[in-house]
């Protein structure tokens, strides 16, 4: 939802940034985007479409992965996660905790890496 939240190309960045990983997302996330498209209004569900949009557009692999029994999003993404790229705060968080290399976008302009990659 970055693109359009803050006029960023968040793919193009994080490919600059990241040149020999591959993009990749969830099953789960992609139906998250779909929910958010369908619930939210204004500008968040504009957002949520262009998400979904460029999940889908074949830059970004999308995994097979489903959510376990009463897991809820976040709980997943740091089950699975080797390398989580997130502007949530709390999600940052956890997964500085967990040990997760965290990217995140900086001051609404900028790509930044917390932690260390093996």
């Amino acid at each position: 939802m970055i693109p359009f939240q803050f006029n960023v190309d968040i793919i193009d960045e994080l490919e600059k940034a990241f040149p020999s990983y591959k993009l990749a997302t969830t099953k789960f996330i992609i139906n998250e985007l779909v929910g958010l498209k369908k619930n939210l209004k204004g500008k968040n569900r504009v957002a949520a479409g262009i998400g979904l949009k460029i999940a889908k557009s074949g830059v970004v692999e999308i995994k097979d992965v489903s959510l376990n029994k009463d897991e809820s999003v976040d709980d997943a993404l740091i089950r699975i996660s080797k390398v989580l790229a997130t502007n949530d705060i709390e999600l940052k968080k956890r997964a500085r905790k967990k040990g997760i290399p965290v990217v995140y976008l900086r001051q609404k302009k900028y790509v930044v890496f917390d932690g260390y990659l093996e």
